[in-house]
């Protein structure tokens, strides 16, 4: 364990770190717009969120003005730069040290209110990881609609899309965990885990609960519950071989992490079984149509299968490789994650794992919740 003054030097070095940063895209922003702020910040981060927020096929920015385009032959003569929905390699390489840097400044915050030291506070946080994908495909259900037919519109639909949605969650999710800290110490709970869990599980069954509303009186949103079956049997199934093969033939994977090893598994696994099933299976469980993958990895994988023979990607798809990915990387996790990182800083791991989580159980909650409502 560090000192207290190797903390505080700590908290002034990642402070230090994120002002320069902060300064240096602010301060070329303003001095230069056009390759600083449209050929990076709103190239690669600000504009996939406006192009989807606007149910746009791209948006391009000209002369000092953004334009949306719905044709994807218009998106393509378009001269960069160029905005298209979704994540490219750039933002999730920018997407995941922001992440970092966010967990870092949460481990001092928890440091200094002298909670988040036990296993306990992963499951707590649990149901936000759901919250988060049910959340997303809330503002997907409203895609396509009018301003007077949609309950959020544009701007602030932008607050719950990826990856925007990730900065609300994280603001969602910190301001219940203060005010769970807060009751417990005002004496009106015995710990602060159950009133953090509490507010995660509402929000879950709120947003899931409005969006059946929604599919049994509008038309736009329809419901498939066999979706949601299936990718839950199949992701359990998945995570349970994957559990039984590490313990018998690999159990130092799981040393560390222990039970919170199957959380990783499982969740990452449900991003995977979704993928399978909404791009490869969706017509034949019922759907009009298959979904179609937005991450520039995803893609990459569903290509390394269409190299298949046509008999063996009539058979199983072309999907797949994206789930043999998801749970190789998973397990390589939770082997990382030894009985040591715990110990010397417990705070840290706990988060970092909850991250890890996120980021499979998020899309992958979404996808599995875009096909059991049609959206």
């Amino acid at each position: 364990m560090g000192t207290a003054t190797e903390s505080t030097d700590n908290e002034r070095l990642w402070g230090g770190a994120v002002t320069a940063i902060l300064v240096a895209l602010v301060a070329g922003a303003l001095v230069f717009p056009e390759r600083v702020y449209y050929g990076f910040i709103w190239h690669y981060f600000w504009g996939p969120v406006l192009a989807d927020a606007k149910s746009a096929q791209c948006a391009a920015y000209a002369d000092g003005s953004v334009t949306y385009l719905y044709d994807a032959a218009a998106c393509s003569a378009a001269a960069e730069p160029v905005a298209y929905p979704g994540y490219t390699l750039v933002s999730e390489v920018g997407y995941a040290l922001t992440m970092l840097l966010a967990l870092l400044g949460v481990v001092f915050m928890l440091r200094r209110l002298g909670v988040g030291q036990d296993r306990e506070l992963f499951y707590a946080l649990f149901p936000f990881m759901l919250f988060g994908g049910a959340l997303r495909v809330v503002e997907d259900a409203f895609d396509g609609l009018s301003p007077a037919d949609a309950a959020i519109t544009f701007p602030w639909n932008t607050l719950i899309i990826s990856p925007v949605i990730y900065f609300t969650m994280f603001a969602i999710t910190l301001t219940a965990l203060l005010g769970s800290v807060w009751l417990h110490r005002s004496d009106v709970t015995d710990t602060y885990l159950y009133p953090l869990a509490g507010v995660g599980t509402a929000l879950l069954t709120t947003s899931v609960g409005y969006l059946t509303y929604l599919a049994f009186t509008t038309e736009y949103v329809d419901l498939f519950p066999q979706i949601s079956v299936v990718v839950l049997v199949g992701a359990t199934l998945v995570t349970w071989l994957t559990w039984e093969a590490v313990k018998r033939y690999a159990p130092e994977v799981n040393e560390g992490t222990r039970k919170m090893g199957i959380v990783v598994l499982w969740a990452h696994a449900v991003d995977g079984v979704a993928n399978v099933v909404g791009i490869d299976w969706a017509k034949e469980l019922g759907l009009p149509a298959d979904l179609v993958p937005k991450h520039p990895v995803n893609r990459a994988l569903i290509g390394v299968g269409e190299q298949f023979p046509e008999p063996v990607v009539d058979l199983i798809g072309t999907a797949w490789p994206f789930l043999v990915v998801k749970i190789v990387a998973a397990v390589l996790v939770v082997w990382v994650f030894d009985e040591q990182i715990f110990e010397e800083s417990p705070r840290y791991a706990i988060l970092l794992l909850v991250a890890i989580v996120a980021v499979g159980l998020g899309p992958g909650t979404r996808d599995m919740l875009r096909a059991t409502f049609g959206v």
